[in-house]
């Protein structure tokens, strides 16, 4: 099973592609897993102006960089969104890259890494309404890093409660999409 691994994150001095990388390795430890980053930083994507729902385009885009985030989405079978919190909710960017695609995410599971100085919940609440209202299968278990305490010089300083979490996320994912 390939799992997308989505770096929701765009910022300068972000810690989202570092978090990614943490659970790129720990999905990959899992039998038959393959993990792939899909960093949003890589793809130049305008903001979302489309006359017609992405619904309705049959997964035919006419910007290249919405083409190549939709065929690299759609190549993967579940996802883990590693999602900051930005007041209390999603980051504008990650948003603006999802109402980019739609059929894209029909019927695949999805899990949440949030991270910010009160855990990311606000975002991960958000996500799985966005996520639920695009077809997708959003998993119950999810990982809350807190921002100087679970991550701290841009690194995920592990523990058993971290670890837990994101395993249980992993098994779940794996089984969903079984």
């Amino acid at each position: 099973m390939k799992i997308g691994i989505v770096v929701g994150s765009i910022r300068e001095g972000r810690v989202g592609d570092s978090i990614g990388a943490w659970v790129a390795k720990h999905a990959t430890q899992h039998e038959g897993v393959t993990a792939q980053i899909v960093d949003l930083a890589d793809f130049d994507l305008p903001v979302f102006t489309g006359a017609m729902p992405p619904r309705m385009l049959n997964k035919e885009y006419d910007n290249a960089a919405v083409q190549a985030f939709s065929a690299a989405i759609d190549d993967c079978e579940a996802f883990i969104f590693v999602t900051p919190e930005y007041n209390g909710s999603v980051p504008g960017a990650f948003k603006n890259a999802i109402d980019h695609i739609a059929p894209e995410w029909e019927n695949k599971p999805v899990g949440f890494v949030g991270y910010s100085y009160h855990g990311g919940q606000g975002a991960i609440k958000h996500w799985r309404d966005i996520m639920q209202i695009l077809g997708s299968r959003p998993v119950d278990a999810q990982v809350s890093l807190t921002l100087g305490s679970d991550v701290e010089d841009g690194a995920v300083k592990e523990s058993v409660q971290t670890l837990t979490d994101l395993e249980t996320m992993l098994t779940q994912l794996t089984e969903a999409q079984g």
